[in-house]
């Protein structure tokens, strides 16, 4: 996926370059109509038995941890074998049960993408965490 080409993902990196994340209020920020919004979030984290990937079709994720550390599950969407129910066209999301995957860690205030091609399993951690999850449209 050729993300360079892609306005709304670059108008995302640059939000992101000039604003204070953490001064945003919790729920959901329009940047672009339904092109480019963030929303602000209050979660529980997960054991990495409880997380489970995660894809979208049509909007690419970009996701900023703002309290603490937050690890992730990646894998490539095509070795994906287990999925956990069907597609949700309405809320853009496809669970799976697969557990092999590589773990990543993001620090406060870095952001990692990912696109339809990566599942993702978001929240592995302990605690509470402040986030933001950036949906860009797919072009």
């Amino acid at each position: 996926m050729d993300l360079d080409n892609n306005k709304y993902y670059l108008q995302a990196l640059q939000y992101i370059a000039d604003h204070d994340l953490s001064e945003l209020e919790t729920g959901k920020h329009l940047l672009d109509g339904d092109n480019l919004f963030v929303n602000i979030v209050d979660s529980k984290m997960k054991t990495p038995e409880l997380a489970r990937l995660e894809v979208h079709d049509k909007y690419i994720d970009i996701q900023v941890p703002l309290s603490k550390a937050e690890s992730f599950g990646v894998k490539p969407r095509k070795d994906c074998v287990e999925p956990d129910g069907e597609f949700n066209a309405e809320k853009d999301i496809l669970f799976y049960k697969d557990k092999d995957w590589t773990t990543i860690t993001v620090e406060v205030g870095q952001a990692v993408t990912f696109d339809p091609d990566t599942a993702h399993a978001p929240l592995i951690g302990e605690g509470e965490i402040h986030k933001a999850i950036f949906k860009v449209k797919v072009v």
